[in-house]
């Protein structure tokens, strides 16, 4: 983010948008794609209704770390996670080419605010939000900012960044 800027406003704000995260769920790995807002094509995996958010631990606010600093932090993200209890699966998220991804953690059972103290925790920008109805993309800093999009999930082979971590 860059200084006194509203990260909605930066070109960052416009690389999240299209931003394409891969979660390696129990029945296979899925791909979620934003769509134009109201398209919502796949399943969504929760049969509850609760909201899927993505957090990532690497790059904090924006400058790229180290290969070993996001290592510990991604580490740190999930021993947290797995201390809470909070169910989780592994995932990637990162432009729609694969030229950047990060790994990152699917995780259900927060509510949108807990997300993005998750994520505020870990020096995040925004965080993802999936439900059946809506892909969101909320800001971690500042106004309590979101945007809504729809959302394409597609069976995709395992995400790259989610080997290796096991699930939560």
């Amino acid at each position: 983010m860059t200084a006194g800027i509203p990260i909605t406003r930066t070109r960052q704000w416009g690389l999240y948008q299209q931003a394409v995260v891969d979660v390696e769920l129990p029945e296979g790995p899925v791909r979620i794609t934003p769509a134009p807002p109201g398209v919502v094509v796949g399943r969504f995996p929760v049969p509850h209704g609760e909201t899927i958010h993505v957090v990532t631990a690497h790059n904090p606010r924006g400058a790229r770390a180290s290969r070993q600093h996001n290592h510990r932090a991604h580490q740190e993200l999930l021993g947290l996670l797995r201390r809470r209890g909070l169910p989780w699966w592994p995932a990637a998220g990162g432009d729609p080419d694969g030229r950047h991804t990060e790994a990152s953690a699917a995780i259900a059972g927060l509510s949108d605010d807990e997300a993005r103290a998750l994520g505020r925790e870990f020096g995040q920008d925004a965080v993802f939000a999936w439900s059946a109805p809506a892909w969101r993309l909320l800001t971690c800093f500042g106004a309590e900012e979101a945007l809504t999009l729809g959302w394409r999930a597609t069976a995709e082979p395992s995400p790259e960044g989610a080997r290796g971590f096991p699930v939560g």
